[in-house]
């Protein structure tokens, strides 16, 4: 078996919460509980649903992300020099307004001591030559959108007027996360960003044009932190990324092609393998998987998990050929489009559809690498 993501059938790595996790959660910021008495109930959970991910037979492990409120937030509060704010809005999905939490600066920022490679080392524990532990985490661009997200844009210039130098701490603070997980014994971290789907998105960019940006100066900020941070770090470990259009009770943020990015994330995101999101129109089509370099692998994100509704089987594989015209079929590989519940309140779907979803890309995989 390989020992290095991605499997020819995978997951993004978020799962729907337990019940008793979002009352413990939600226990724990009224006071009633303490935090030992939450990370044991978080625990708990975490290893039954470790064992399912084993039943269904997947090769990749995570940890469900059921110690999280947000799938970027939290990770992002772990920094030295961060802090949890609440704005007075939340982002703006297609039809709904998500909570209102985001972060501030409020020191230099660095990476040690980081909480998550804590929480890594736990799932690490139930690893075995079937399975591998993967630690997910929002890309360094999305920490960076953040900061100039709204009302953020001057606190975070009253400590880094200089952008430059913001980008330099952040890369390093992700660095020397990255090596922290390295030496807790992570071969395999995944980078999630939807700052390329807010790119490609035309009302977002429209209005980003509108204050004086240009497309190149955009896409090679970005595309500077994420590879800063990834490098030098160790050749066994494997770096990908998800590039995601928004994932929140199973509404979404913004469409588009991945046209407009490709030439930059596709073709010069130092990162082994890209999951996509290919799960309807606001995709586009696969055209744009020209731009990935020979040898790199894409993940097809072509089973939704934002509704029950299981997709016909022949219709996923016949999606799979159409996209071996631009990348060969040996590099390619199956899993839903975005986690299952990349915020806590979690997508319209039951456990019993997270898991036939999920049955589902297995046989299909099987099928066609067969």
């Amino acid at each position: 078996m390989s020992t290095n993501t991605p499997f020819r059938y995978d997951y993004v790595g978020s799962f729907l919460r337990p019940a008793e996790i979002k009352k413990a959660r939600a226990d724990y910021q009224e006071g009633k509980i303490d935090a030992k008495a939450l990370r044991d109930i978080e625990n708990k959970h975490i290893e039954a649903l470790i064992q399912k991910q084993k039943e269904a037979g997947y090769h990749v492990i995570t940890d469900g992300e059921y110690r999280r409120a947000y799938w970027h937030l939290d990770f992002m509060w772990g920094f030295n020099g961060i802090e949890h704010i609440e704005l007075e809005h939340g982002y703006f999905f297609h039809g709904e307004e998500t909570t209102k939490g985001s972060i501030a600066i409020t020191g230099k920022i660095s990476g040690e001591h980081h909480p998550f490679v804590e929480d890594y080392k736990f799932v690490k524990q139930f690893e075995d030559d079937q399975v591998i532990a993967k630690q997910t985490i929002p890309a360094p661009a999305q920490m960076l959108a953040e900061l100039y997200r709204g009302d953020n844009t001057k606190n975070t210039k009253k400590y880094y007027p200089d952008e430059d130098v913001l980008i330099a701490d952040i890369a390093h603070a992700y660095h020397t996360v990255l090596l922290d997980l390295y030496k807790a014994g992570c071969r395999n971290v995944q980078l999630d960003d939807c700052t390329w789907g807010m790119i490609v998105d035309d009302r977002y960019w429209n209005a980003k044009m509108g204050e004086g940006v240009s497309l190149d100066d955009e896409a090679n900020k970005y595309l500077k932190i994420n590879n800063l941070a990834l490098e030098d770090l160790p050749e066994d470990l494997i770096v990908n990324t998800h590039i995601c259009r928004g994932n929140y009770h199973s509404t979404y943020a913004s469409s588009g092609a991945y046209d407009r990015v490709a030439p930059y994330v596709f073709a010069k995101e130092n990162v082994q393998a890209f999951y996509l999101e290919f799960d309807d129109e606001r995709s586009g089509s696969f055209e744009a998987l020209k731009y990935v370099p020979e040898g790199k692998k894409v993940v097809l994100g072509l089973v939704t998990t934002k509704k029950s509704l299981l997709e016909r089987k022949e219709h996923i594989i016949a999606r799979i050929q159409e996209a071996s015209q631009y990348v060969p079929l040996e590099n390619l590989y199956l899993s839903p489009q975005c986690g299952f519940a990349s915020c806590e309140i979690g997508n319209k779907l039951t456990d019993h559809d997270q898991w036939a979803k999920l049955s589902l890309v297995k046989e299909i995989a099987e099928e066609v690498w067969a």
